[in-house]
């Protein structure tokens, strides 16, 4: 008798882009596919762990290439930025012009597979985000391995969040893939330490397992165009030997009793969707009140700036005045 094999059998096939999402998404999905169907970022390899180096000149290629997206996506901001020093990291606090609450902020912390995103980047994130959503914005330029591995990142975060909360008593946390991590890792430890928690957290197809335990990490393997594999390498660079399933390294596994309201988002085509899937029923199942919004066919980090991309902001919106509501009659 043959053994029951541990999954399915997938036959070849072309996966179309579908129609039924905006001209402008379908356009960014078959800019990111080669002419014989494979997704450009798949050919990119990662360095072996123990060669530093290498993993420094990756991320100088990786700088290189988010200034030349900043530089094609520049648009005129009235939002200023001042640029301080927090403990080890560097904090680019942007201020929209329009009137905004003085008793709110919102701390960002990039994405980047916990080894790259910071500098001009990180800057110019928060920008947009203060602009954005009218709040003022701490954009986290934390420490990244091989030279300053886990936990630098999170305490980098962690001590921006404390200084924070002497300035605003409203502070919501947010972050993008490995962002999400670090923000939802940012309330797990502050928990712990018995500091207030914030208003509201915010995971935008966040990376809260770096165990890769989640099913979207084989049924959307290569289907995601931004993301077509595994983060692994990523994963044990910043971990350095510590077990990935730590609660600060995966906060899909903390204690989530008392945490805040939470915004996640995800979609469909997205190599993360379980992990915003999971989180989100763990938040539920803790009584949290948490709200999941996936996308049809979005890929990880969303299609850049389709009608899809404009409703995630909207919602998010309406989310932030939501958790920000003591302090919206308060306006500077």
């Amino acid at each position: 008798m043959d053994k029951q094999p541990d999954g399915l059998k997938v036959p070849e096939r072309i996966m179309p882009f579908p129609r039924s999402i905006s001209d402008e998404a379908r356009a960014v999905l078959a800019k990111l596919v080669s002419p014989e169907g494979m997704p450009y970022n798949a050919g990119h390899t990662l360095p072996a762990l123990s060669d530093h180096d290498a993993w420094r000149a990756l991320q100088r290629v990786i700088g290189a290439q988010y200034d030349a997206m900043l530089e094609a996506r520049a648009t005129a901001s009235s939002a200023t930025v001042e640029t301080v020093q927090i403990g080890h990291a560097q904090v680019h606090i942007a201020t929209p012009a329009a009137n905004h609450c003085s008793k709110s902020a919102y701390i960002h912390l990039h994405g980047g597979a916990l080894i790259s995103g910071g500098g001009s980047a990180c800057r110019e994130a928060g920008r947009i985000i203060a602009e954005r959503h009218n709040i003022r914005c701490y954009s986290v330029d934390y420490r990244l391995p091989p030279d300053h591995p886990f936990p630098a990142a999170l305490d980098d975060c962690v001590a921006t969040y404390q200084h924070v909360l002497q300035q605003h008593s409203q502070v919501v946390v947010g972050g993008q893939s490995a962002g999400g991590n670090l923000a939802a890792a940012l309330v797990a430890k502050a928990r712990d330490m018995e500091i207030p928690l914030p208003a509201g957290l915010v995971l935008l197809s966040p990376e809260v397992d770096l165990t890769e335990s989640g099913d979207s990490f084989e049924v959307n393997r290569l289907v995601d165009v931004r993301l077509p594999s595994s983060l692994m390498a990523c994963n044990l660079l910043y971990a350095n030997g510590a077990d990935l399933a730590h609660p600060y390294l995966s906060p899909l596994f903390a204690d989530l009793d008392g945490w805040p309201s939470t915004f996640l988002q995800s979609g469909t085509r997205d190599l993360f969707l379980s992990n915003a899937v999971r989180m989100h029923r763990r938040l539920r199942q803790a009584g949290v009140a948490a709200e999941l919004h996936v996308f049809e066919a979005m890929p990880h980090g969303g299609f850049g700036s389709a009608p899809e991309d404009e409703e995630l902001s909207e919602e998010l919106d309406r989310f932030l005045q939501k958790v920000c509501a003591p302090c919206n009659q308060d306006r500077e």
